[in-house]
């Protein structure tokens, strides 16, 4: 058994690519550990999608080599997918490049490695059902799994590398979504998350060019077993306008929608190609909650955009006051060649941009931070549900999460109690809230 050493990087999509690669390798001769110094080979899954996740693949590259100098390093994943001939010249320290576009190819990149070549393998696409997904080892905490239900984008906004590096949409066969989701919910997965660039846009890449993703949820929820499914990334300018009286209606959708609104001052909007506005958006979510009080709203911001100035920075500021988001990330604009945004400022212009841009990325967390404790607050003294996580070692406590918390990006929730198992469900009751996080304690087990 050859020892194999993975660190994957990037988001929830990049982590499915993973667990595939995972499965691929483990069952053709080789062992997962956890101690990249005693790894054969090390498969760096980098992110490619601005410049800080790619100053970080290649940050993660350099130090895992220095732990194991011997080892053959392959590197995989977004940044090699896009800049597949720079690696090839500036990293001469890597064993392999090999692009995210066909994964069944990780073996053969592997052998080859081994055998002594030194790999560049950036393949396209194979047949949409011939595209390999299956995995063994997932690299969520216990049950909780991403399920994903396309590739690429069509929605080509300014700003965004992703049609670059991952193509146009491409959504998966209906019925290998649906098997794969029996599989999980059969190995015991109770929370599904369902991703995509876009969830709203499934199907529109089809003959007639129409949204198919209501009627992947009506066959979702209609699958036996017990499991909730989790909706992330829904673009605001298509989000589907029954999708709040369809959760309202089926318990197993969690009342939660990540809409990654971007911005929110109109000739910010419209350089970035997106057709919605302030009021549009604030409408969306008075529409969520008018149908579901207790919606969870999650939503991603970005600053220091081409054109984004005093005025168009308090329109957001405004924005963010009136949403009362539960949750709300921020980044600052990465400048990506190849995108429609890439000639509208020049670096030095954008150097300093940057800079004020942090500035108002701190004044919007100043602004949000207090928002998401006092929505917080509404859940004390009433009991949820609780995916719990993990063990607090030598601890009568354990972290979990209620709906509310998305995986990785949300606050987490504190479980009082003893005997608690990960992947156990557990019905709690909400006693506090600790900054972004809830405390909570035991009412019963719902199930294991």
């Amino acid at each position: 058994m050859r020892k194999i050493y993975l660190e994957n990087l990037g988001c929830s999509k990049n982590q499915v690519d993973a667990e595939t690669m995972l499965k691929i390798l483990c069952e053709n001769g080789s062992e997962r550990t956890e101690d990249a110094s005693e790894a054969d080979l090390i498969l760096v899954n980098t992110c490619g999608f601005i410049e800080s996740a790619r100053e970080q693949s290649v940050e993660s590259f350099f130090a895992l080599h220095e732990a194991n100098p011997k080892a053959k390093i392959i590197l995989s994943g977004c940044m090699a997918q896009r800049y597949a001939s720079e690696l090839t010249e500036e990293l001469q320290e890597a064993s392999a490049i090999f692009g995210n576009r066909d994964l069944s190819k990780i073996q053969e990149v592997t052998d080859r490695v081994l055998g002594g070549e030194r790999v560049v393998l950036v393949p396209e696409y194979p047949d949409v059902r011939s595209e390999v997904y299956e995995r063994n080892e997932l690299l969520s905490f216990p049950g909780s799994a991403y399920l994903k239900i396309s590739e690429g984008c069509n929605h080509r906004c300014a700003y965004c590398a992703i049609p670059l590096i991952r193509g146009d949409l491409r959504s998966r066969p209906m019925d290998l979504i649906l098997t794969e989701a029996k599989e999980l919910i059969a190995r015991g997965v109770k929370e599904i998350n369902l991703i995509a660039q876009d969830l709203a846009a499934y199907g529109t890449d089809g003959e007639a060019g129409k949204s198919r993703f209501m009627e992947l949820l009506e066959k979702l929820v209609a699958l036996d077993g017990a499991f909730v499914i989790r909706l992330l990334y829904i673009h605001p300018d298509a989000f589907p306008q029954n999708l709040p009286q369809f959760v309202k209606d089926n318990p197993k959708v969690l009342p939660y929608f990540d809409v990654p609104f971007q911005h929110a001052a109109t000739p910010v909007l419209r350089s970035m190609g997106r057709t919605g506005t302030k009021e549009s958006y604030l409408a969306l979510i008075e529409n969520i909650r008018k149908v579901l009080p207790d919606a969870v709203i999650r939503s991603t911001i970005m600053l220091g955009y081409p054109g984004e100035d005093a005025a168009s920075f308090a329109e957001l500021k405004d924005f963010i006051a009136k949403a009362q988001l539960d949750w709300m990330g921020s980044f600052l604009y990465s400048r990506e060649e190849g995108t429609k945004a890439f000639d509208l400022r020049c670096e030095e212009d954008h150097e300093k941009a940057h800079k004020i841009a942090a500035g108002y990325q701190k004044k919007l967390e100043v602004i949000q931070s207090p928002l998401s404790v006092e929505r917080l607050q509404r859940f004390i003294g009433r009991e949820f549900e609780v995916l719990i996580e993990e063990k607090v070692e030598n601890e009568d406590l354990a972290i979990g999460r209620m709906y509310a918390q998305a995986p990785e990006v949300d606050g987490l929730t504190v479980v009082m109690g003893r005997n608690l198992i990960p992947g156990q469900i557990v019905r709690c009751g909400i006693r506090a809230v600790n900054g972004l996080d809830l405390e909570a304690v035991p009412v019963e087990s719902v199930n294991g």
